[in-house]
């Protein structure tokens, strides 16, 4: 029983460590592109979005977290005005999410495997 409250818990923690992964991506794309007003909160509000999108498509299959993720993220930006083309954004989303996910995942692996449940 301890070992799944460790691994709920620990599963918790990894999908903070998502959002933040996808926070921190979104604000580096964003000043990469020269956003400079309000980074913080628009980077906020893109990885929202994504991390949206990315959990919908989860639900559907794991397949659909990256058609989601990085349509939800292309949509972001096109209410935001970055002066990106449509098809970079929708790369740019798809590196994002294939990243943060990959992160994500190697880590929580790791950390499965360390509790023994792995």
């Amino acid at each position: 029983m301890l070992y799944r409250v460790i691994t709920l818990i620990g599963g918790l923690v990894f999908v903070v460590a998502l959002f933040a992964l996808l926070w921190f991506f979104c604000r580096q794309f964003l000043l990469r592109h020269g956003v400079t007003d309000q980074v913080s909160d628009r980077a906020t509000v893109v990885a929202t979005w994504t991390f949206a999108g990315i959990a919908v498509g989860l639900v559907f299959a794991v397949v659909g977290a990256f058609v989601l993720g990085p349509w939800a993220f292309y949509r972001t930006l096109r209410g935001h005005d970055v002066a990106v083309s449509d098809g970079a954004a929708i790369w740019w989303g798809f590196g994002i999410v294939v990243l943060s996910l990959g992160m994500t995942a190697v880590g929580f692996l790791a950390f499965l495997s360390f509790v023994g449940a792995y």
